[in-house]
């Protein structure tokens, strides 16, 4: 349920800001513009430099950057201090990797602030899986390939317990979000919950950056292929037959032929 507040609003305000993939080029100007004007940055590790650079040279900037199983700060913390900051009567950004709204908790944040009486705007950015797609020329949506797009967490406790069955497969896409660790573990939940093994699968590596890479396999060898190229993240897999269209280098050719499977 929305969470509301009778408090009287504080002088300060705090922005959720997505700052996309990576490329500062891709940057909303309404973000750019809250850069310039903030007091307070409170930014995820996913934010580039180049970023962050376009802030005011009087601004404070606050990491808050998480790694896979380590959160340097828990999230009831970053909601706490941006609830803290804006009271003092601060403009405080808010400033995440991609969109706000799509796995970046900008709802939590978004609802602590409103229950505390703290102003708070949303200033939707550029998501990892629109940046990167686009960086690869693969459309999520192609009228012969795929009508439908869904978007997950691969890295989320209780995986097996997840429903994913009827999201991969004939004329849908798959986006997987931080599943490059557990790449294993999603080729046999997506296999056991119906995807032929066969199915074209994506992985899009530094979205947006100079060492972007894009690299195209079947399902049933992502895990391998992985570990072969030594896929790092940032990174987003794409199910699908989508991940037939683009740029994307085949390695699944490329290793049947060094394997003698083909000629």
């Amino acid at each position: 349920m929305e969470k509301t507040s009778n408090r009287t609003p504080t002088a300060g305000k705090v922005y959720l800001v997505g700052a996309g993939p990576g490329d500062p080029d891709l940057l909303t100007l309404k973000a750019a513009k809250l850069l310039q004007r903030a007091d307070v940055i409170v930014h995820d590790g996913l934010v580039s430099r180049d970023i962050l650079d376009l802030a005011s040279p009087t601004a404070r900037y606050i990491s808050v950057a998480k790694k896979r199983s380590l959160h340097s700060v828990p999230q009831d913390q970053i909601n706490n201090l941006l609830v803290s900051e804006a009271g003092k009567g601060r403009l405080v950004v808010r400033l995440k990797g991609g969109d706000p709204f799509i796995f970046g908790r900008g709802g939590e944040e978004a609802d602590d602030c409103i229950a505390a009486g703290v102003a708070v705007e949303v200033v939707p950015g550029i998501s990892a899986a629109l940046g990167c797609a686009a960086q690869a020329r693969m459309p999520l949506t192609h009228r012969d390939a795929s009508s439908a797009v869904s978007f997950v967490a691969g890295q989320c406790k209780g995986l097996s317990d997840q429903n994913w069955s009827g999201l991969a497969g004939k004329g849908r896409t798959l986006v997987i979000y931080m599943g490059v660790a557990n790449a294993e573990a999603i080729v046999e939940k997506l296999i056991a919950d119906g995807a032929a093994p066969d199915l074209p699968v994506a992985v899009l590596e530094n979205g947006t950056r100079s060492d972007f890479r894009a690299l195209r396999t079947l399902l049933t060898d992502l895990g391998d292929m992985v570990r072969r190229e030594n896929v790092r993240s940032p990174a987003l897999l794409v199910v699908g037959e989508v991940a037939r269209y683009g740029d994307a280098e085949d390695k699944f050719r490329e290793f049947a032929k060094m394997a003698g499977v083909i000629a």
